[in-house]
Formats: structure tokens, sequence, C-alpha cells
């Protein structure tokens, strides 16, 4: 039975565990599908749904990060031996990955940013949505989700971004704690406290 932790105390204290550290059990069909609606829950001005999700599990992963190793190693062919295993393991170190690929447009009245923000949600949505299924999960962008070359291997239409990559498993590891912004620092107040 998995423990019920308030919303409060999730945020004081969520933490990301890094791709490579994750594992088997992923997540099922089901799972997946919940973890999805979930994401979908988000602000979305005109209710245009400017995103939608790529679930990448299974073998095809490898053959899919093999694909993307193509590309690497044509671009760099001195890349070291470690380095060409990383690019032949983009898509397979955590069991399920989920593209979160925007489609936003020009609209009469909703602008693009909007629309790209909304996208941003749904990546930190799913990533807690995972989290609350009781899996770890990394929302991560690498050199793939900007190169237009990758985008039919991955199955990113003409026109679509990337917003992110959510990387769901297991985590091998607890995570660990890392600095984080001091709020004097990042906050400009307006006006007198009520």
């Amino acid at each position: 039975m998995k423990t019920e932790i308030k919303l409060i105390d999730y945020l004081s204290t969520r933490r990301s565990i890094p791709a490579f550290q994750m594992s088997e059990p992923g997540p099922g069909q089901r799972e997946i599908e919940d973890m999805l609606r979930l994401a979908s829950r988000v602000p979305d001005h005109g209710k245009l749904a400017p995103w939608r999700f790529i679930v990448y599990r299974g073998a095809e992963r490898a053959r899919l990060s093999a694909e993307l190793a193509k590309i690497a190693i044509a671009d760099k062919p001195d890349l070291s031996e470690e380095m060409v295993k990383v690019e032949n393991t983009r898509l397979t170190r955590a069991p399920v990955v989920v593209a979160v690929v925007s489609k936003a447009a020009p609209h009469v009245k909703i602008p693009e940013w909007e629309q790209l923000m909304s996208a941003g949600a749904v990546c930190l949505n799913l990533v807690m949505a995972a989290n609350a299924y009781g899996y770890a999960s990394n929302w991560l962008t690498e050199w793939f989700a900007f190169d237009e070359r990758a985008h039919p291997i991955l199955g990113v239409a003409a026109g679509e971004k990337v917003a992110g990559f959510i990387h769901i498993g297991t985590a091998l590891v607890p995570p660990v704690e890392r600095p984080r912004p001091v709020l004097s620092e990042i906050v400009t107040w307006v006006g007198e406290a009520g």
C-alpha cells in the first residue's frame, strides 16, 4: 500500500532522478494512460490542446536510440567509445519515455508563447503524475529534441517542437537534494504587505 503524501509535502521535497539511475519496472499501459490524462489538465487558453504525446517503450526504444546515434556519429566521427554508448542508449535509460510535443502555431487570439508555456506545464504535470504513481521521473531535452533530422525518427512532425522527454521508471537510488534558488534573489515585491 502506497503512503499518502500531502501536496504541500510533495512540492517541498520534489526532486528528479537522473534517467540513467532508473530501471524496471516501469508503468503499464493503464498507468501511462492515467498519467497522460492527468498531465493534460493544464492551463490551456482557448482549449487548443497545443501539444501531444509520443510514448516510447519496449524494444523500439533501442532501435530508435541506434538511429539517433547514427546522426550523432555522422556529426562527430571521432566520438569516444563511451559517448557512442551514451548515444546508443538515449531512449533506453528508463523503461518508458514520453515526448511532449508542442504544436504551437499562430492563432487569432492565443499567442504562441502561451501555447508553448502550456506544453511546459504538461511536462511538469507528467513528472508529478509519474511521481504520484510511485515512479521516478525526469524531464530532459537533449540534442535530438532540437535537431530536425531526428524528428522523423522520433515521430515528430514538421512544424512541431519537443517540449521535453519525460523518462519514467523505478529509482535505483534515493533522490539527492540540490541547491535551490535563494528566495530573496529571485523575488521582487511590488506594493506593501496586506
